[in-house]
């Protein structure tokens, strides 16, 4: 695993932009993997090593505000208009004609976004717990977390309340939770910790004003073949609409996971394998 840096422009000047590289083995291949709203593209680790071992390059990108990326100078720059324009930075670098793509959550709606327009360059399109339609419950959700700034004295500190928030992930080991918790921290002036992402992308959410997001017409434009991961109990993404989208756009192939809600870590060996196998057509 490499760690690499990329300057991109936004609204109001240039960042830098943080990211892993996992060579691979097939000259050519390339998947992106896109994380959440408040995670970092290391949370990857374990799926991106499986495959690049049986595929190609991947490459994990921290979002702007997230990770080791630059914090933006102005909140109102968080927005998919700056994470779209980071990742096609990201994919004019690569200089590849196509890519496989893997988003989980906010990274899969930037993943749909980029798959429904012309000449798009995803070859094969992977939706983990996110789809044609976002649901309220899910978005009312997290404002109740997002944009909180919490000082921990210690990383287990953190730990135990990363896994109170994460808990939707799924049953994940200690060995997992404690890796999500490393690339979660960062060190304050005051020697405590706290979390690697800016507060200030809260600031797009209003309690007032959440409502389910209909993007039924970017998901019916895609063509490239999808596979949509689903949390058995997910609040972000409903059954019935998951099942919707097995009939319309690309008619995914659907899966759902049980004891799951909110989303799939993709950290245990059958959720890896799943995207392993679908990608490797």
């Amino acid at each position: 695993m490499i760690e690499r840096r990329l300057r991109c422009l936004g609204p109001h000047g240039f960042y830098r932009m943080a990211f892993t590289e996992w060579p691979g083995r097939v000259p050519g291949r390339v998947t992106i993997c896109v994380h959440g709203l408040t995670r970092n593209g290391r949370d990857f680790d374990r799926l991106a090593a499986a495959l690049a071992d049986a595929s190609g390059t991947v490459y994990c990108p921290d979002m702007p505000g997230r990770g080791q990326s630059d914090w933006l100078t102005h909140a109102e720059d968080y927005g998919y208009p700056t994470y779209l324009a980071a990742l096609g930075a990201l994919l004019a670098r690569l200089d590849t004609a196509s890519v496989d793509w893997v988003g989980t959550s906010m990274g899969g709606i930037i993943g749909m976004f980029l798959a429904c327009l012309p000449e798009t360059p995803i070859r094969r399109l992977v939706l983990n717990d996110i789809g044609a339609v976002i649901a309220k419950e899910g978005l009312t959700r997290l404002p109740t977390y997002v944009g909180a700034d919490p000082r921990f004295p210690s990383l287990a500190a953190l730990e135990a309340d990363l896994r109170r928030i994460a808990a939707p992930f799924g049953p994940l080991t200690d060995d997992d939770w404690r890796h999500l918790a490393e690339h979660s921290a960062r060190r304050r002036d005051d020697g405590s910790l706290g979390y690697t992402y800016d507060p200030r992308i809260a600031n797009a959410f209003r309690l007032d004003d959440i409502k389910d997001i209909d993007l039924w017409a970017q998901y019916d434009a895609i063509t490239a073949p999808t596979l949509v991961l689903r949390g058995a109990g997910s609040d972000m993404l409903r059954h019935d609409d998951a099942l919707a989208m097995t009939a319309r756009g690309p008619r995914a192939r659907l899966v759902e996971l049980p004891g799951i809600g909110h989303a799939p870590a993709l950290m245990a060996d059958d959720q890896i394998a799943l995207v392993r196998d679908f990608l490797a057509a």
